[in-house]
């Protein structure tokens, strides 16, 4: 005779093939090519070494160590990062709690007065009741809902830590991004003011050559125009200045009227000496906070699809109830006012199942965008590294280049003057070799400042400072 399986049991096991969750594994994570060397990586203003969690020590400026320290201490938004994480923790205590059974504890008391004509003839209708009584339900975790649950908050509590380690590293890198601007601006508007004292003394003689008789009223007009327009340059220079010490005074967490007086006279910009050791990709794919963020909201989407599957199941609960009723508050407890339950409980949604299904369809499309997210935030850090280090490189060269520009233009101007004096070159071309001085010196002296900014995104893109020093 032919047995068949109870069509409960075959319902059963359909379910239990649907509810499985399958892990999602992020497939650029273990392409080699991800965590190889840096293709950019070339040249030798880097080393190959792992990058130092403090990383702006490696400018060997106390006054910026001291500054990244006291962003760390009093930004607000990092604040409120930590506040955050303290919420998420606060959660993830919450659902461990659902491995604890709960329990409730009762307490009553009742005054009333029968009705006359239930109350026997000559009987007090006055009555008093005094009531005690507690609860105890403990769910059983055959299915994995409470496992999956606190799963997906630590999950949460851990992506809550990397966002606050996203924000110390992005903290650390804006304060040493407006320190640097702060000293470039200083230093460009000090080379606008080496220009309009060259310029001055060039304007100074046409108008002495003029007063003498032997210069022109064009070339005086000519001397005074080139002045006016390198210090035309110098309004824009001090509202940059000030504009990155308000951005500096907002990091630290003070006000635009607190900014550090002596960061405002900062006249050296920070520069490395040194090779910026850069590590390599799987390096990088391990220290980025952003990568790690992802990578644990991924966890929590496939710990919330597990929830949703779990609900599928049945839910075992067991539970017991106590109470106890007197007439008089001593008698709570004696026997004869006592009763109890206890027992297992088990609920399920069967056959209908529909809603639940629809949740974990949902909650596993979930898990599939955290996972896309994933893989473009891994992506998207190799980028921005890999685009970091050319861009910097790069300027070096171009750094290099414009220092010879600015030498040869400082040779230039030094014998056009020697031959202007002995009238062998005219006035126009002393001020055209000026002129050509004028724009090498301000545009090393941007380049200065571009390569201290071009560092600090190095140092932002491979995820270091975000570590407690």
């Amino acid at each position: 005779m032919r047995r068949f399986l109870p069509p409960i049991v075959l319902s059963m096991l359909a379910i239990a093939l649907a509810g499985c969750v399958t892990p999602r594994v992020s497939e650029i994570a273990e392409r080699p090519a991800a965590k190889g060397a840096f293709v950019s990586a070339g040249s030798p203003a880097f080393a190959p070494a792992e990058p130092s969690g403090a990383w702006w020590r490696l400018y060997a400026d106390p006054k910026l160590d001291s500054l990244v320290a006291e962003a760390l201490e009093h930004n607000r938004d990092l604040a409120a990062a930590e506040a955050t994480l303290e919420q998420v923790r606060a959660s993830l205590s919450e659902a461990r709690a659902s491995y604890l059974p709960t329990t409730q504890v009762t307490t009553g008391y009742t005054r009333g007065r029968l009705n006359p004509q239930m109350a026997p003839a000559g009987a007090d209708r006055d009555y008093e009741i005094y009531q005690a009584g507690a609860n105890l339900n403990y769910e059983v975790d055959l299915f994995g809902r409470v496992r999956r649950a606190v799963a997906a908050a630590r999950a949460d509590r851990d992506a809550a830590a990397a966002a606050v380690d996203l924000v110390r590293l992005t903290v650390a890198s804006e304060t040493a991004r407006a320190y640097a601007d702060t000293c470039a601006a200083n230093v460009q508007i000090s080379v606008a003011n080496r220009s309009i004292e060259l310029q001055s003394r060039t304007a100074g003689l046409t108008r002495t050559l003029l007063d003498t008789g032997r210069g022109a009223g064009l070339d005086v007009a000519r001397a005074e125009a080139a002045l006016q327009n390198t210090r035309a340059s110098l309004p824009p220079l001090r509202a940059q200045r000030d504009g990155a010490l308000f951005r500096l005074a907002a990091l630290t967490g003070k006000t635009p009227a607190e900014a550090d007086s002596v960061v405002r006279d900062c006249a050296k910009i920070p520069q490395l000496t040194a090779a910026i050791p850069v590590g390599d990709g799987a390096g990088l794919l391990g220290r980025r906070p952003d990568i790690r963020q992802a990578e644990r909201q991924l966890d929590a989407a496939t710990a919330r699809a597990g929830v949703a599957a779990a609900a599928l199941f049945p839910t075992v609960t067991l539970g017991g109830t106590w109470s106890s009723m007197g007439l008089e508050p001593g008698d709570l407890g004696e026997s004869a006012g006592v009763s109890f339950t206890a027992g297992p409980l088990i609920s399920w949604n069967f056959p209908n199942v529909f809603a639940a299904r629809a949740r974990m369809k949902a909650a596993s499309a979930g898990a599939d965008v955290a996972l896309a997210r994933f893989d473009q935030t891994m992506l998207g850090a190799l980028r921005d590294t890999e685009t970091a280090l050319s861009t910097y490189a790069n300027e070096l060269d171009r750094r290099t280049a414009l220092a010879q520009a600015r030498d040869r233009a400082s040779d230039a101007v030094r014998l056009s003057q020697l031959r202007f004096d002995q009238g062998a070159d005219s006035f126009l071309t002393l001020l055209d070799t000026q002129r050509t001085l004028v724009q090498a010196e301000a545009a090393l002296a941007q380049s200065d400042a571009q390569v201290t900014a071009n560092q600090v995104a190095v140092f932002q893109a491979l995820g270091g400072g975000w570590q407690t020093p």
